[in-house]
């Protein structure tokens, strides 16, 4: 290569011009002018970044001074109010010195909150204070807001051939003008122009702000360079800066507009208030679930009195009682909520409300919620169009009960399933997300891989928790309120009631009745028993659809666990029942010799509803009343006729195993215990089981032994009954009276209710579900008891044997023998709970249960008080944890041998913990995050160590992954779901050329509802059984069907639409390194 060509590619560096395109930057420049011999440099900047400095400072080693001069750098606001000012008072604008300074400091916090986290970064600011404190370089600011110049000034050393030289163009003193940015700058080389540029300079000079010390100590004091942040004022600045608006969200803020006399309000229940309001705000719906008795309710009528607009609120039937003094209806008018602002409906009557219209309303109040869980129904569907464009109150103690799905149904009461507005990207598709928990536990047995099921499910419980339900829900148990409400319950002189251990009680059986019973209960759970009398469609020669056939399966297992559990709750009633079953299998058969067979779809579906409510009493009317459709014999295989007789066969081995049997070991048992057990003869007592037969049984013996002191009550039982209930057990009714002392009564009554004028539970039948204790429990366990104690029997059967360990035992032996003979079918039994023999005794006999310690995770209430006693006892000490700077940090010895970097990021109302460490980095929660965090006052602070940066930059990476917007791109449903099925449709004939204008707009609409999720599946599946069921191909027969079947109200956008997402910059907040 010639040396003229070799010119041409080496980097100009004498060029007059400077763009910062490649070889032409004005760093380059710099270096090269500044390195040659420059002994003062002067700069004069609007703007400056300690960020030029850094890509610079290496070239200045050899300067003597550098003096930067800075104009204030106003908001849009200030400068457009100055302009104002100067034109009507034609003046000059300038700061006070102190404004200048002040202006000057928020503009070097600004910066270091934004600038990159490089250890660059940091050596260069470190090497600007230096220079200070040497002396070698200064800083003012110019106290005049028309400062708009960017001039560099270079002197050169004695000896040199020029005096110096001047560069000025459009770049500011700051990485992006040194190198990033397309510039335009000149370099002047004229004497002439360097002595104007410097005498100009130093007249600016003269009449400007020093500000060097005040740089000095905002780095120090007010940015992420503050090295003196202990470990436990940043410990403190987490809790600061994760809670957030909550720490002064008080209940203060609300304000009662009327109150109910003698009511006292408590400090728990007005944060709830406070708390629900923001969700629904934010969000569109809330769930309340504090645990049974702490008044939710009540909750539930201070939080109508903050809302504006019109309420609906839809309860069970029982709930709605004007009898019942607890009913929303008496609530509601008690907090002067007006009949005119204010409609009640029951659950059963969802139809009505459509009827009726539902524009009226703003808010929608749902007691029981956790019914609503599936959304193949009716009711689901007409509960989806009522709650379309409202705020969605969803009131229930169990929000999460047995899937993860349980859940999703009611989210998608207030939220779109595949356009979700919560923070978390993670959850912006609600269906994939809970897809995701669901396939990790499809392929489970809950027996056989028991301790994986669990781990599992408690995992996916944590999941939703942290991703959705922290953002929705409002749930305390009476231990957090006890611990975090402690002042204001001493205040108000209010007392939880001492739950005492659950008393197990054992009733023993003879080895004669032992033998029958275990061989009961191998008879009625053995394969060879296939209840096809139950199950007649699955043997129809001419086959049934899919749904059909799993509907039947489900019916053959639901009557084998009905008769399971009316052998556990009383002899006299499984022996009726075994009378009916045979009674029903020896008519069916004679009808179908008779060549007839009665079968009903329907029937079934209704018996499906009301097993998911337990409401078997309701299930037997049904059954009495037999509404069936009529179908010939000889539409069956010959195979039914055959298992109908092996069925009644086995059946009538069970029959007459049990005609031995004249005596009752358990009511013996119960009936003995009321004599003697002080607590049980002092107390009016609730008795629970879940079978009428054995309600009636127990009245009629008690009766018969102690009088007329105990009332029965189960479904069938009208007002005047109910009217006795509350006069009798209910502390609130307005009429009490004390006729009876013992109440039996079925599941009725387990939700919904107060019946605190006693204080003992008797669960006499096995409560196979825990969960339903705790319903039961919060009968008696209600907030404005008198009780200093509560207490909870439970009945057990077990055999004979010499002391109390192997009484106990041979119960877990009888519970084992029903939970595995009926193999995976047991989770019918527990209402679909995983569950082993020892652990529901263990759990059942334990007080943790009844008061939700079991279930019970770390409250953030606990953090949230730390937080606010130092906002209360020490506001210097919150002053300065509250203006800790952004990106703040530090570092300690961590014991053990966790080591490495934790960061508390936020997007928008996300917030995240992660931690990185040698060899991996995990996403960490809340909890976990405090664990690692907490520090005491003397907790000394290390070294902070070089590699910080990279652990931090691992830190971010992964906060971006997990940020990043995976579904602002919408998704489309399964495709074998009958929404993917109509989609489909929808796209064939959506530009059909019949179509008018209106028609294309309708269908554009129905497609974006689809996408989203919005439509239920119910609706979905009406629409394409319609369209297969009468063949329709034709677009406009099929246009006509869409507008017909999908409500209006379905268009409609959630509340939650307008909600804040995770918009906004990825902040880093702080940083703890681990040593």
């Amino acid at each position: 290569m010639s040396e003229k060509e070799a010119g041409r590619h080496k980097p100009t560096t004498d060029l007059t011009f400077f763009t910062n395109e490649p070889d032409h930057s004005l760093l380059d420049r710099f270096k090269v002018t500044i390195e040659h011999n420059t002994r003062f440099f002067d700069v004069l900047v609007g703007f400056f970044r300690t960020s030029g400095f850094f890509n610079l400072y290496k070239s200045l080693k050899k300067t003597e001074k550098v003096r930067i001069l800075v104009g204030i750098s106003l908001n849009r606001h200030a400068y457009e109010l100055m302009k104002k000012a100067e034109h009507e008072k034609q003046l000059s604008f300038h700061l006070s010195h102190s404004e200048t300074k002040d202006d000057f400091k928020e503009n070097v916090i600004s910066e270091m909150e934004n600038s990159p986290d490089k250890p660059e970064v940091q050596e260069g600011v470190e090497k600007f204070i230096e220079w200070i404190k040497s002396g070698k370089l200064e800083i003012k600011v110019y106290p005049h807001a028309s400062i708009h110049a960017k001039v560099y000034i270079m002197t050169f050393g004695e000896g040199d051939r020029d005096v110096g030289r001047v560069i000025t163009g459009s770049s500011n003193f700051t990485e992006a003008g040194f190198i990033d940015n397309l510039e335009f700058n000149v370099e002047l080389k004229d004497r002439a122009d360097y002595d104007f540029a410097l005498k100009k300079f130093n007249e600016l000079w003269s009449k400007s702000v020093p500000v060097s010390v005040d740089y000095v100590e905002t780095i120090n004091t007010k940015t992420w360079l503050n090295s003196s942040i202990t470990p436990y004022e940043l410990y403190l600045k987490f809790l600061y800066e994760y809670f957030g608006e909550k720490i002064s969200r008080t209940p203060e803020d609300i304000s009662s507009i009327y109150l109910p006399e003698n009511f006292v309000e408590y400090q728990y229940q007005k944060e709830a208030v406070v708390d629900a309001k923001s969700k629904l705000e934010e969000y569109g719906g809330v769930f309340l679930a504090d645990v049974v008795g702490l008044g939710k309710t009540y909750i539930s009528a201070l939080l109508a009195q903050q809302l504006s607009g019109k309420h609906l609120v839809i309860a069970p039937h029982a709930l709605l009682d004007e009898q019942n003094p607890g009913s929303w209806t008496n609530v509601f008018d008690d907090f002067g909520i007006r009949r005119s602002h204010v409609h009640f409906r029951s659950i059963g009557k969802l139809d009505d409300i459509i009827k009726e219209g539902t524009d009226r309303y703003t808010n929608v109040f749902i007691d029981e919620a956790h019914r609503f869980r599936t959304e193949t129904n009716i009711s689901y569907e007409m509960l989806a169009q009522i709650c379309r464009g409202k705020r969605v109150i969803l009131v229930s103690a169990t929000p999460l009960n047995n899937t993860p799905k349980d859940i999703l149904s009611q989210l998608k009461l207030f939220q779109k399933a595949r356009n979700c507005t919560l923070p978390n990207p993670k959850v912006r598709d609600l269906e994939k997300f809970f897809n995701r928990l669901y396939e990790r536990l499809k392929n489970l047995d809950r027996l056989e891989d028991y301790d994986e099921f669990i781990k599992i499910t408690k995992e996916n419980a944590k999941e939703i928790r942290e991703n959705i339900l922290k953002y929705l829900m409002v749930r305390r148990t009476r231990n957090e309120i006890v611990k975090y409400f402690e002042d204001d319950l001493k205040k108000q002189g209010l007392r939880f009631p001492e739950v005492a251990d659950p008393v197990p009680v054992l009733y023993e059986f003879d080895a004669k009745l032992d033998k029958i019973f275990t061989e009961t209960i191998r008879l009625i759970t053995t394969p060879d028993f296939r209840y096809s009398r139950y199950t007649p469609l699955l043997y129809l020669r001419a086959g049934i659809t899919q749904p059909e056939q799993l509907s039947q399966i489900n019916m053959g297992k639901f009557m084998k666990i009905l008769l399971v559990k009316r052998l556990e709750s009383s002899f006299f009633a499984f022996k009726n029942t075994l009378g009916r079953f045979i009674g029903s299998y020896e008519a069916f058969i004679r009808e179908y010799d008779k060549g007839r067979v009665f079968v009903s779809k329907k029937h079934i579906n209704k018996i499906f509803e009301f097993l998911e409510d337990n409401d078997e009493d309701a299930i037997q009317i049904l059954k009495d009343e037999d509404k069936a459709e009529e179908k010939r014999a000889d539409e069956f295989r010959e195979d039914f006729r055959k298992d109908m007789e092996n069925d009644l066969k086995i059946l009538k081995q069970v029959h007459d195993m049990w005609a031995e049997i004249d005596y009752d070991p358990k009511i013996n048992k119960f009936l003995n215990l009321l004599g003697s057990d002080n607590i049980l003869k002092e107390n009016k007592l609730i008795v629970f089981t879940e079978s009428k037969e054995t309600a009636d049984y127990v009245v009629e013996n008690i009766s018969k032994k102690f009088g007329n002191i105990v009332l029965g009550f189960s479904g069938r039982s009208g007002a005047a009954e109910k009217e006795k209930v509350i006069g009798n057990f209910d502390a609130r009714a307005r009429n009490p009276k004390d006729d009876y002392r013992i109440l039996i009564t079925t599941e009725v009554l387990s939700e919904g209710v107060s019946l605190h004028r006693s204080n003992v539970v008797i669960n006499y039948d096995i409560p196979w579900n825990p969960t339903r204790v705790i319903q039961r429990v919060g009968r008696i366990n209600r907030v404005d008891t008198k009780f200093e104690k509560i207490y909870a029997y439970n009945f057990f059967p077990t055999v004979q044997a010499e002391s109390e360990i192997g009484l106990k035992a041979a119960a877990e032996t009888k519970i084992n023998a029903f939970i595995e003979m009926l193999g995976t079918d047991a989770k019918l039994l527990t209402d679909g709970e995983p569950i082993k023999s020892h652990e529901l005794f263990n759990r059942l006999s334990s007080k943790k249960l009844l008061t939700g310690e079991d279930e019970e995770e770390e409250s953030e209430l606990k953090y949230l008080k730390i937080i606010r006693e130092i906002r209360d006892n020490n506001p210097d000490l919150f002053e300065k944890v509250k203006r800790l700077p952004k990106k703040a940090r530090t570092a300690r010895k961590y014991p053990g041998d966790l080591s490495g970097v934790i960061t508390f990021f936020r997007k928008g109302k996300l917030r995240k913990m992660f931690l990185a460490g040698k060899k991996n980095i995990e996403e960490v929660d809340f909890f976990r995050a405090a664990d690692i965090l907490r520090a005491e006052k003397d907790t000394p602070k290390e070294y902070l160590p070089k590699d910080f940066y990279d652990f931090l930059d691992a830190n971010k990476k992964e906060f971006e992954l997990a940020t990043a917007d995976e579904v602002r791109h919408l998704t489309h449903p399964g495709s074998r779901s009958y929404e993917s099925k109509l989609l489909q449709i929808i796209k064939a004939i959506k530009n059909d050329k019949k179509f008018t204008e209106d028609d294309e707009e309708y269908l554009k609409k129905l497609l974006k509802v689809l996408e989203e999720g919005s439509l239920p599946k119910q609706t979905a599946k009406k629409i394409i059984t319609t369209i297969n069921t009468d063949k329709i191909k034709d677009p406009l027969k099929l246009l006509s069907i869409f507008r017909s079947s999908v409500p209006q109200e379905f268009f409609k956008e959630h509340i939650s639409e307008s909600a804040a997402e995770t918009s906004g910059l990825r902040e880093v907040i702080l940083s703890e390194y681990l040593v």
